[in-house]
């Protein structure tokens, strides 16, 4: 796949540009050569499922994202930060399609809103995987959204755990530069997000943490003068604070109650 390919195929959907997934499919089919093939599925993957944007269609962005894995950049801020974004949109209008993984939503609620009996051994291991272990768990299919909106609504204090079972946290990156919390950078805008609003989900004691102009780190990259914020969070991860988690049992603050 070349620019002048991927030029002659983007289609202009709404506000993003994208190539349509048949496209791809088209070019691993033709494919000889076995490592092309799984970068391209890969790529398929990330547009499909991890940023779907636009159901059947590759955007653009994500094309970007793909092009700067090679040089070893993590794509977990910018799922984060489109995780948050997506939700923070649902919230504010009251409905909406959640674009982002809704595979990783579907394990973070597993692992936090149903108490489980008992824990694998396995979660010890260096080399073991939640998302495996998820897999392989019996579940019950086929849940319609009535009943998922049922699930959330009735959900009491106690189905609920904060830790989930498997994460073994070491330390927190809970501010960069001189934020208060950690400025996130997605693939179509950024949001702020402060960890230690929920530290229990990393055995630490919680509190009520600064979140000094938190809500207004939130802005898609579009308009006038967003250039320069992103230039402002790339140079605040320059500089990452942590904090060790130390609590065995987390706890929770009185002036946090109140």
């Amino acid at each position: 796949m070349d620019e002048q390919w991927a030029k002659a195929r983007i289609k202009i959907k709404g506000e993003t540009r994208c190539i349509a997934w048949r496209f791809i499919q088209d070019l691993i089919q033709a494919e000889t050569k076995r490592e092309k093939q799984v970068k391209m599925f890969a790529l398929a993957f990330y547009g499909l499922v991890i940023f779907p944007k636009s159901l059947g269609y590759i955007d653009d962005a994500v094309m970007e994202l793909f092009d700067h894995l090679d040089k070893g950049i993590t794509p977990v801020p910018a799922i984060l930060a489109e995780t948050f974004r997506s939700l923070s949109a649902c919230k504010k209008s009251g409905e909406g399609r959640f674009t982002c993984c809704a595979q990783l939503l579907l394990v973070w609620f597993h692992s936090h809103f149903w108490k489980p009996e008992k824990v694998s051994y396995q979660a010890c291991f260096e080399n073991y995987s939640p998302l495996q272990d998820l897999a392989s768990t019996p579940r019950p299919e086929n849940l319609s959204c009535d009943k998922w909106k049922s699930i959330f609504r009735n959900l009491q204090e106690k189905d609920v755990i904060w830790k989930a079972r498997w994460f073994f946290p070491t330390n927190i990156v809970y501010k960069c530069g001189d934020y208060d919390w950690v400025p996130l950078l997605g693939i179509w805008g950024a949001i702020g997000y402060a960890p230690l609003l929920v530290s229990r989900q990393y055995r630490s004691r919680q509190f009520i943490p600064a979140t000094r102009g938190l809500a207004t780190c939130e802005f898609p990259y579009e308009g006038r003068g967003y250039k320069k914020n992103v230039s402002k969070i790339a140079e605040a991860w320059k500089r990452i604070y942590k904090m060790e988690s130390f609590d065995e049992k987390p706890r929770v603050m009185p002036e946090y109650r109140r």
